[in-house]
């Protein structure tokens, strides 16, 4: 068994998996938008662009999203953070910085009594990341 984060976007799912795709780096296995689905006659034609089903692979983990319809918004992504755990000093400063890069810090990435390097930030697109990297390896 695996556990899966699946976050839902306001309209900006496929510009948060690309940029996933490069920052994490991974491999975005699919990704469906709303007018090439075989559902795609229930919904309005303003929505054929959203995206209703996309999967991005890191190794072999995976995180998956969609965009919401307007008549279902999300609020502001909060309560839960996706939790990154990295082998070294090194990718962990890569990853956070790159995930950083029009977002927010929280907490830099900085020793911890647990961890090597510990750090959270929101990203541009409002999604929580925690870095973690227990030890230099």
């Amino acid at each position: 068994m695996k556990i899966n984060p699946y976050l839902i976007f306001n309209g900006d799912c496929k510009a948060a998996f690309t940029f996933y795709a490069q920052a994490l780096p991974g491999h975005i296995d699919m990704m469906m938008t709303f007018g090439e689905s075989p559902a795609r006659e229930h919904f309005p034609a303003d929505l054929h662009n959203l995206i209703i089903h996309t999967r991005l692979s890191v190794g072999d983990q995976a995180i998956m999203g969609s965009d919401t319809t307007p008549d279902r918004p999300t609020d502001e992504m909060a309560g839960c953070s996706v939790s990154l755990n990295v082998d070294s000093i090194a990718e962990a400063e890569r990853v956070f910085s790159a995930l950083a890069e029009d977002g927010k810090v929280q907490m830099p990435l900085e020793t911890t009594f647990w961890a090597a390097r510990f750090g959270m930030l929101v990203d541009r697109f409002g999604v929580s990341w925690m870095v973690n990297c227990e030890k230099d390896q």
